[in-house]
């Protein structure tokens, strides 16, 4: 039998040989033969073209999963939100590239479960040594899903404030108030209390204010009272809402009154000091006293007196020893001992 005349089927190790390594082993006997047409014809009908055809169905894939992936993201974006319609989008693209690979290396004979292999340790191996990457991975993960917050909130987390400007799976990037840009890792804000400012549309504001006990209750309402009603045109109304004149406490030192008011979450700033320089103004105005933290002490004999007055002394610093007399504090001369005196007296 002529040896170029083998198929896959005659020999045990080319029927366990690939498209492409069959091909390139024919081509190779037949060269060596002299037979160069039929060679050729080998190598393009069974090299080239597979190879071909492999790299056509790639670059088909490629743009097929851009379409897709970018449908996907455009929907999700549209009506669940835009940080996990981007997201959702990039899984989606290499999801399918993925796929189109591994099936065009099995069509082609290529072992694929050894690839598995291998990425299954490298996957071990890495997950051993990024352990704290691994968990920012799975918190970006948590925050994609159940999202907190999103792209454009004002947040308090980890420890910071600011506007989430990206949410990406490893970090979270904030800018702060004063317009600082802060990376904060996922796991530090998925591991914290998330407190999203500007979830809500509306806020209450709320201005503590003490006055002295001397002041009447009545006219302390009435000012506070006017004072809210100053920012009206900033006031969010209706039920639950408008303002409160509460009070909270009999301080130590003052009565303390709370000022409550509703307003936009955008002019909560705003109108905190608004109101605030109001209620010092009205309190000015109308002779009411925002009294300073005070202690009283009363002496009711002269035996308390005298012995507070010493209890004072007492605690007071004793005088150096250079606010004495000079004459106190000189120093004893000391005659040295002639040989041969006596020191008896």
């Amino acid at each position: 039998m002529d040896e170029t005349t083998l198929t896959p089927a005659a020999t045990g190790a080319d029927a366990s040989a690939g498209v492409f390594q069959y091909g390139m082993m024919e081509s190779f006997r037949k060269f060596t033969s002299g037979d160069v047409t039929d060679a050729s014809s080998t190598l393009v009908l069974k090299v080239v073209v597979p190879a071909a055809v492999s790299l056509l169905l790639l670059i088909v894939a490629y743009f097929f999963a851009r379409l897709v992936a970018r449908w996907v993201t455009a929907a999700i974006c549209k009506r669940v939100d835009q940080t996990l319609g981007k997201f959702i989008g990039k899984l989606t693209f290499y999801s399918i590239l993925t796929t189109v690979g591994l099936t065009i290396a099995q069509t082609a004979d290529v072992d694929v479960t050894g690839f598995a292999a291998v990425i299954a340790a490298a996957g071990f191996a890495i997950g051993l040594a990024f352990q704290g990457t691994l968990a920012n991975f799975a918190s970006g993960i948590l925050l994609l899903v159940f999202r907190p917050f999103k792209v454009g909130d004002m947040v308090i987390a980890a420890g910071v404030t600011g506007k989430v400007n990206e949410i990406d799976l490893f970090t979270t990037t904030l800018d702060t108030t004063d317009n600082r840009r802060l990376i904060v890792p996922n796991s530090s804000i998925a591991g914290s209390t998330i407190e999203n400012v500007t979830f809500h549309r509306q806020r209450r504001v709320d201005v503590p204010v003490g006055v002295a006990y001397a002041a009447s209750l009545d006219d302390t309402r009435r000012v506070l009272t006017e004072c809210a009603e100053s920012i009206g045109d900033l006031m969010i109304r209706g039920e639950g809402r408008g303002y409160q004149i509460l009070l909270v406490n009999l301080g130590a030192s003052s009565v303390e009154w709370t000022v409550r008011v509703w307003t936009a979450t955008e002019n909560f700033f705003a109108v905190r000091e608004k109101l605030t320089v109001e209620i010092k103004r009205q309190l000015d105005l109308n002779e009411l006293e925002i009294p300073f933290p005070q202690m009283q002490l009363h002496l009711r004999d002269k035996d308390h007196a005298s012995k507070a007055v010493s209890a004072v002394h007492a605690l007071m610093p004793t005088p150096k020893m250079n606010s004495l007399p000079s004459e106190a504090i000189r120093p004893t001369r000391v005659r040295p001992r002639a040989r041969g005196e006596s020191t008896g007296g």
